[in-house]
């Protein structure tokens, strides 16, 4: 063994003298960014076109406030139509069967296709093609003169326009358009569903109709999600295009009615524009806690990102 005790003793190393690291580039951001926002709140302030005071006096009368609730009802009648729709087609395209398969894959590209103002306004028109929708035999016209009898099997009748209104004209536009979106946002979350997790429930004999409402859709939730709170807040906005059905009970058409009686349109297009902001504001907060909600168990919380950085992981030094 070596004697080490009459070894001098080692001196400490100096404390490390960290420098921050400059980001001049930031600062020369943060300062246009500033003389930009300043340069704008300074413009919607002194510019009287505006006329602000002509927005707040009519921007909440009760016919724009029943515009608003037209507005969020097509809203949430065209996404549970969309989603219950898509979901069908999209188990009809992975299905095995290829009629299923080729049926939902022409849905899609056609509504896919068409633009949704060009729909909507093609069922506003379609009291063009008939007059009335009638349930009953069919041919019962021709069969009746080959008979020689007045032949009438009419169950139910009803006129194209009350039928298709305005409203239902516009809700079905939406809804079938959304569908075929929804179609391709629910083929996407089953197939990021391990395949192994289908093959265990075949293993254990569950049916197709429960192995897909147990095992599938659960999961594939976390991927259909987010897209489909983007599809609901773009859905929200779509429905301004009812208003060219036209739907004279929806917010947008009520505020442009609104500007065209004052021959003032610019504060109510921009009125129109707070609105949208607004609502859009309600789904965002909506679909972040929904988020959350199917991430559980998945997403990294804040205190286990503060004890992966504790243990040198997720740091800004290229850590995990």
């Amino acid at each position: 063994m070596t004697d080490t005790t009459n070894e001098p003793e080692r001196a400490r190393p100096e404390a490390i003298k960290a420098v921050p690291v400059r980001h001049p580039g930031r600062w020369l951001a943060v300062a246009v960014l500033a003389v930009l926002t300043a340069m704008f709140v300074h413009m919607l302030v002194t510019n009287k076109n505006f006329h602000w005071d002509i927005i707040v006096d009519n921007a909440f009368r009760p016919n724009v406030i029943e515009g608003v609730r037209t507005t969020v009802f097509l809203t949430i009648a065209s996404m549970i139509i969309g989603i219950l729709l898509g979901i069908v087609l999209a188990v009809m395209r992975l299905s095995s069967n290829p009629i299923l398969s080729t049926v939902s894959w022409l849905y899609t590209w056609f509504f896919r296709a068409v633009p949704r103002l060009v729909l909507a306004i093609l069922f506003g028109n379609m009291g063009i093609l008939y007059k009335k929708y009638t349930l009953g035999f069919p041919f019962e016209q021709q069969v009746g003169d080959l008979l020689g009898i007045d032949l009438n099997t009419t169950i139910f009748s009803v006129k194209a326009a009350t039928l298709l209104s305005g409203l239902m004209a516009g809700l079905l536009a939406l809804a079938l358009s959304e569908a075929a979106y929804m179609a391709e946002i629910v083929r996407a979350g089953i197939l990021s569903v391990d395949p192994g997790q289908r093959e265990a429930a075949q293993a254990l004999g569950m049916s197709q109709t429960r192995l897909m409402r147990r095992i599938l859709l659960p999961q594939a939730m976390r991927v259909i999600i987010p897209p489909t709170g983007n599809e609901t807040i773009a859905m929200l906005k779509d429905t301004a295009l009812v208003a060219f059905v036209p739907v004279t009970n929806e917010l947008f058409f009520r505020l442009q009615a609104v500007g065209t009686r004052m021959f003032l349109p610019f504060p109510m297009l921009v009125a129109a524009c707070l609105w949208y902001a607004g609502l859009t504001s309600v789904l965002l907060v909506g679909q972040f806690f929904i988020e959350r909600h199917f991430a559980r168990g998945t997403a990294v919380t804040g205190e286990k990102r503060r004890g992966l950085r504790a243990l040198g992981f997720g740091s800004g030094s290229g850590g995990a």
